[in-house]
């Protein structure tokens, strides 16, 4: 009795995992509807598992079905600790149906699973909408993100551009001996390239170390500030002394310090620290204002406001500078306000993780320079990612203003990549005529879904009378259009737009009816060798059967099954009826009346398609075709 119901058990669990696997296929193809159904059946059948339950969630967020979504993502939720990614979902969701309290609960937790109060200084009543302006700040002008072609596999970060050189730090020093302990990688040091613009695109020349003879250490360099007039080199450097070792405070820590060199004709020399550096604090990122008579840089010295601060001071004659002073809370957090930059309009731009943002550093800009009481703006996306976004920088040099920022978002070549930025209102249109395959003729009121590279569901429209079907996308951005209609199988294409504004894409979407004559056809399907239980593949093809019955609710089959000629001619016999009678139940399991099969029968290798009967040499494909399955229509 033990090992009956340890066998029954065992089966239904395997059936469970089956069903699981199958709803992951639809899922993974953009079946969604589809995949909510199974995964629906799998919750019935017992099985409340993390990722059924997040999965329902993403099939009606993706579908932009907030209410079910909520529902989903609620009851997951509930029962266990979700990743911030499904938190952020669920909160969006509850946003959507107006349920602002229930998700502002989520975002504390989502705060807590942060486990950093800074990141949420800002958070209050409304902080969702502020997290959902963020990501929607630039909507209506479309932004191009460019990774530069200049970014090695290391750390890239940092930009200053003076006449046509530009200026950053990378880790791509492949000497052996000067490596980072802490990461394994080279230290950073500062590099030069030319840099022109042609139209919308950039063209640099072959990276170089810097000109210089000693601005490169066996330590860290990194943020350039360059005068107006060329003349005057401003950079980061490890505290080094002036026998290249690195010098150490008490506690064995070494600092940064700010450091300026001269131009000597070519070539950066006579480099000097500042006064304003000390060997017990950091003292970094410099930058200058419009007219060259303050320099703004970051320290974590004492009497600031959180980890590391923005300060400034005047720049005073023979190296001297004034006091330091701190810009104040209206700038400076608790947390940390990173690589400053003022532009020439006197705007400040300023990386920091202690105020609302979209995770980690983000690039805000604000006025103070000009106005004390001017409160920082975040930029938003997407020049702010869920990653570290800093070292803003404008070249104010060219009329299109273009700006440059550094990251690790996903999707770049190293550990940190620098991106150019500029607004354009660059849009494409992708339009087509969804057609039967076999016949090409016109297919009205084809369910047509644009989606977009996370697997969302931005736009589901229906084909008109004449199969038309358009929608306008934005450039550089890959799209995938699956086109739909009952008792015909979808058709998929991938889109990838590039910068070209006003670029029409015409491609037709081709379904193929599953109705052929007197048969529904499907694609082969598949069991594993001397088998006859239903894989997972197999499950994914009788999917379509299934749709065409309940399409079709008169419709009465009948299942054939056939074996190739290999193997005794009656284990053929019994195998293939079993592999019928299998395909029938799984089709009767997912709700099909059993009067709608006739019959299921497997007739073996009795019904040869060509010459491979028992002692006939042939090939696996000609094997293969005998290996079928009909399901004949024998009332429409």
């Amino acid at each position: 009795m033990k090992t009956n119901f340890l066998i029954l058990l065992i089966a239904f669990s395997s059936t469970l995992f089956a069903q699981k696997k199958l709803a992951d296929k639809f899922f993974d193809n953009y079946g969604y509807i589809k995949a909510s159904e199974l995964y629906e059946k799998a919750v019935e059948n017992g099985d409340s598992s993390k990722h059924v339950l997040t999965r329902l969630g993403d099939c009606y967020y993706n579908n932009s079905n907030s209410e079910k979504a909520v529902y989903w993502y609620s009851k997951a939720a509930d029962k266990y600790d979700l990743e911030s990614d499904h938190l952020f979902r669920l909160i969006q969701s509850l946003k959507s149906i107006a349920n602002y309290s229930e998700a502002e609960k989520w975002i504390k937790k989502l705060i807590e699973i942060q486990n950093d109060e800074n990141h949420f200084k800002d958070h209050s009543s409304n902080s969702l909408a502020k997290y959902e302006e963020l990501n929607s700040l630039n909507k209506d002008s479309y932004i191009v993100i460019e990774n530069l072609q200049i970014n090695s596999q290391f750390s890239d970060f940092g930009t200053f551009i003076n006449n046509d050189q530009f200026y950053f730090a990378s880790a791509r020093n492949q000497d052996e001996t000067k490596k980072y302990a802490w990461n394994k990688e080279p230290y950073l040091d500062l590099f030069q390239t030319n840099i022109k613009e042609n139209k919308d695109s950039l063209v640099f020349g072959e990276v170089n170390f810097i000109k210089a003879s000693k601005v490169n250490s066996d330590y860290h360099e990194a943020s350039v500030a360059i005068t107006n007039d060329g003349k005057t080199l401003y950079f980061t450097r490890d505290n080094v002394t002036r026998k290249n070792k690195l010098n150490f405070d008490k506690k064995g820590t070494t600092h940064l310090k700010i450091y300026k060199a001269t131009l000597v004709e070519d070539s950066w020399e006579d480099i000097k620290e500042l006064s304003i550096n000390d060997d017990v604090y950091s003292t970094g990122h410099p930058a200058l204002s419009p007219d060259n008579k303050k320099l703004f840089f970051v320290s974590d010295r004492e009497g600031g406001f959180g980890k590391t601060d923005i300060y400034e001071v005047d720049i005073l004659e023979n190296n001297k500078f004034s006091k330091p002073k701190n810009l104040g809370s209206k700038i400076n957090t608790q947390g940390r306000e990173m690589f400053p930059f003022v532009s020439k309009d006197s705007t400040l731009y300023f990386s920091s993780d202690g105020r609302l943002n979209l995770g980690l550093l983000d690039i805000f800009k604000s006025n103070i320079i000009k106005d004390s009481l001017s409160e920082p703006k975040n930029l938003g996306a997407p020049y702010n990612s869920g990653y570290d976004d800093f070292a803003f920088f404008i070249d104010s040099s060219k009329e299109n203003n273009r700006s440059y920022l550094s990251s690790n978002r996903p999707g770049g070549k190293g550990n940190d990549d620098i991106y150019s930025a500029y607004p354009t209102n660059c849009s494409q249109t992708i339009k087509g005529v969804t057609k039967d395959k076999n016949t090409d003729s016109i297919l009205s009121k084809t369910t047509v879904k644009l989606i977009d590279e996370t697997g969302k569901i931005i736009k589901e429209i229906l084909s008109d009378e004449n199969g038309k079907y358009e929608f306008k996308v934005s450039c550089n951005t890959t799209y995938t259009i699956v086109g739909s209609i009952k008792t015909y199988s979808d058709d998929r294409i991938e889109i990838k737009t590039n910068d070209e504004n006003q670029k029409i894409t015409e491609r037709d979407l081709f379904l193929e009816s599953l109705i052929k004559g007197d048969q529904i056809v499907i694609k082969p399907i598949f069991f594993d060798y001397g088998k006859w239980n239903i894989r997972t593949d197999a499950q994914y093809e009788l999917e379509n059967i299934v749709d065409v019955l309940r399409a079709n609710p008169n419709m009465v089959i009948k299942i054939e099954a056939h074996t190739d000629s290999r193997g005794r001619d009656r284990f053929n016999m019994k195998l293939s009826d079993k592999r019928a009678k299998s395909t029938r139940d799984y089709i009767l399991s997912r709700g099909i009346s059993q009067n709608r099969i006739q019959s299921a029968i497997g007739y073996g290798e009795s019904q040869l398609l060509n010459k491979c009967s028992n002692g006939v040499k042939c090939t696996k494909e000609e094997h293969q075709l005998n290996r079928r399955s009909y399901f004949y229509i024998v009332k429409k």
